[in-house]
């Protein structure tokens, strides 16, 4: 079956991005470069000497850059794992298989993916900066991070759009709304995803320095490599993978709420999931996004995005904590799901007549918030929301 229109628009938007990077550039190539520009360093070479001036050396090794920030991304470790793997084992074995359900464990999945790599920032950053697992492994961790970060808010986007098909036109969520749709749909992430990072596993992504002696992971690239295509990379990321799914979000849980509104209905719920995953876009992904942006048009007008390069770090690690908060948000707030982590905690299996009875106490309450119950002509339809 095709993938959907928008995911197919989105793939070949970066399947035509231009990769046309080497991978293993030659000797000859490295040591011809006479500077190179990280996130927020510029890379001064000597031959085949890198190094960095003065103040680039006190802030890649500042105690901002190699306590703080490596202890943010160990609270949203330590947060987020057992968040999601408890999130994941409910919606996988405890939870009827709905349209809903398969996009909230693929946004779980992207959750777990991401945090499963914090461990080797962590290390890398209290290490000094020093990355000690080679030049593959680098190019992995850097396209893994940025893809479950990225794959993460296409997910929220597609749940978005899940609910407003739901409440906003019931009649046709009968024909558009099932379960091979989502899976389809969740596909579709996957693979935009790993089109969208190809350019960071075809890249190097690992330069050893001359002073201070350390190995940086994506942390000191090339000028040509930065303002040719990594500038414009970045960007697309920015405008397709953050901005568009703001936008539809906004869009969706703006009809909804409405919708609920017009029609007389609850609305509580509704606005309380619209304000949470706005908080997670506002305070979680939209620093980190402008201040990459901010970095890029800085380097390239002025020569110099030094300035930026500690509280980018900051933020890229705040942002990661958007994956200790889906969890709670889409999941904990249910009343169902509550009551299904209590009996898996228990070590205790609910009966078919008592969940049946569990769910009618809640008035079709189920796996998200905005479960509801809406009345369309002739006959009561449960629909998730």
């Amino acid at each position: 079956m095709a993938l959907p229109v928008f995911s197919r628009a989105l793939f070949l938007l970066l399947f035509l991005f231009p990769i046309t990077h080497q991978s293993s550039p030659s000797s000859e190539e490295e040591c011809s470069r006479t500077s190179g520009r990280q996130r927020s360093f510029k890379l001064v070479t000597d031959g085949c000497n890198f190094t960095l001036n003065e103040k680039q050396k006190v802030e890649i090794q500042a105690s901002t850059t190699v306590l703080v920030v490596p202890f943010l991304y160990l609270v949203a470790f330590i947060v987020g794992l057992p968040a999601n793997l408890l999130a994941l084992w409910v919606l996988l074995f405890r939870t009827k298989k709905m349209p809903s359900t398969i996009l909230l464990i693929n946004l779980t999945s992207c959750d777990l993916m991401l945090l499963l790599v914090l461990p080797f920032r962590i290390v890398y950053h209290f290490s000094g900066n020093d990355w000690s697992f080679g030049e593959a492994f680098c190019r992995m961790i850097t396209a893994l991070f940025y893809g479950n970060m990225y794959g993460s808010v296409l997910c929220l986007m597609l749940i978005a759009m899940d609910r407003y098909v739901a409440l906003v036109h019931p009649f046709g969520a009968k024909t558009f709304r099932s379960q091979r749709t989502s899976f389809f749909m969740s596909l579709s992430v996957w693979v935009v995803v790993a089109a969208a990072m190809a350019p960071l596993l075809a890249s190097r992504q690992s330069y050893l320095l001359n002073e201070p002696p350390i190995t940086t992971c994506h942390d000191a690239l090339p000028a040509e490599e930065q303002e040719k295509f990594f500038m414009p990379y970045f960007i697309t990321l920015f405008s397709v993978f953050f901005l568009l799914p703001l936008v539809l979000i906004l869009f969706c849980y703006g009809a909804v709420v409405y919708t609920l509104v017009t029609g007389g209905r609850r609305f509580a719920h509704a606005i309380g999931v619209t304000v949470l995953v706005l908080l997670v876009f506002i305070v979680c992904l939209l620093p980190s996004n402008l201040l990459l942006l901010l970095h890029y048009s800085d380097s390239y007008l002025t020569g110099d995005g030094d300035d930026l390069y500690v509280p980018y770090m900051i933020s890229l690690a705040v942002s990661t904590f958007n994956s200790c908060f889906d969890p709670f948000i889409f999941y904990y707030v249910s009343e169902d799901f509550r009551g299904k982590v209590r009996q898996a905690l228990c070590c205790q299996k609910a009966s078919a007549d008592s969940s049946s009875g569990h769910q009618a106490s809640y008035s079709g309450t189920k796996v998200t918030l905005l479960s509801k119950s809406i009345r369309t002509t002739g006959s009561t339809e449960n629909v998730e929301a």
